[in-house]
């Protein structure tokens, strides 16, 4: 079957390219300029009156974060549709383990919600005092960074499987399957340690996750700027039997 993508895939690769470097700067916005600014480690007192400061700042952050996860479907279909034609069950896998990411990080984002309520000072929190209302916003962002771990073990997976098939793909440059294989360990490392050792995990954050940003950066500007190799990628969509 004769899709929009295979009629114009380097239309299509430079799109989800954008998507996906707007997915890149706007995590980099939500982590460095938002929670890094406003978060101060160990002192639930200090980072309540940074929210209540600059609580426009701290939304912004939310929904930055939130569309991040709007912009991660169209990559993710795009993906599909790239790697479809070298084994559709992988591609596939991929797909439904990277939804399930961007599932538990939107859901996660809920988390980073419940400071705004928790000091809103309303009238039915004030059963609670001032020290309990910081720690319990402290608490929910901190579960933020443990839901935010388990999501990426599900796209530290997904990058696996497209690290292999970029790799084999033979219209992609090897490096870039390789960039996301290390680009999928890193992730799942990162999480795992977390989740096991947390004492360790703080050891290697964040330098765990570099190889993570330079993997998917630089295939994100070959998807802006090259799209695919489209002699390769046409001969091996005219010896695909079916897609």
């Amino acid at each position: 079957m004769n899709t929009s993508f295979e009629r114009a895939p380097k239309y299509y690769m430079r799109l989800a390219g954008l998507f996906y470097l707007a997915i890149i700067l706007l995590g980099l916005y939500g982590e460095m300029f938002v929670r890094a600014k406003l978060v101060v480690p160990g002192n639930p007192a200090a980072t309540a009156e940074a929210i209540l400061g600059s609580p426009l700042l701290w939304r912004s952050g939310i929904v930055g974060d939130l569309l991040m996860q709007v912009f991660d479907i169209p990559v993710i279909v795009v993906l599909y549709l790239l790697l479809r034609p070298l084994n559709k069950s992988l591609a596939l896998t991929a797909t439904f383990i990277n939804l399930i990411q961007t599932a538990v990080l939107v859901a996660n984002k809920l988390t980073l919600l419940m400071p705004l309520f928790l000091l809103g000072g309303a009238r039915y929190l004030t059963v609670f005092s001032a020290e309990q209302l910081h720690s319990l916003s402290y608490f929910a962002i901190k579960i933020h960074s443990y839901g935010f771990a388990v999501g990426l073990i599900f796209f530290g997976v997904a990058c696996l499987l497209r690290g292999y098939l970029l790799f084999k793909s033979g219209y992609v440059p090897k490096v870039f399957g390789v960039l996301m294989l290390v680009a999928g360990l890193s992730y799942l490392i990162n999480s795992f340690a977390l989740l096991l050792a947390p004492t360790f995990a703080t050891i290697l954050f964040p330098g765990i996750l570099l190889p993570a940003f330079v993997g998917e950066f630089s295939f994100c500007l070959w998807m802006i700027v090259k799209g695919v190799n489209l002699a390769p990628w046409q001969r091996r969509v005219e010896t695909t039997p079916s897609l």
